[in-house]
């Protein structure tokens, strides 16, 4: 389950919640109960190598879909 961070406005505390995706638009209140809270856009950071076999990057692909197709 997605989990969403809020800080609230009133006490400055900053929180996550662990909701559904079709619930993340939905007010959260902070632990300290105050309903005056915004929701924060979380940064994805991924990590570790990508491509062959040996450390060697992938190789390009092309075409209008990134060559899956084999266009």
């Amino acid at each position: 389950m997605p989990r969403y961070e809020f800080r609230c406005r009133a006490c400055g505390d900053t929180f996550e919640v662990n909701r559904s995706m079709a619930a993340a638009g939905e007010p959260a209140s902070c632990p300290q109960g105050h309903a005056d809270t915004v929701k924060l856009l979380s940064a994805v950071a991924v990590t570790g190598r990508s491509g062959a076999a040996g450390g060697a990057p992938a190789p390009a692909a092309g075409g209008c879909c990134g060559g899956a197709c084999g266009c």
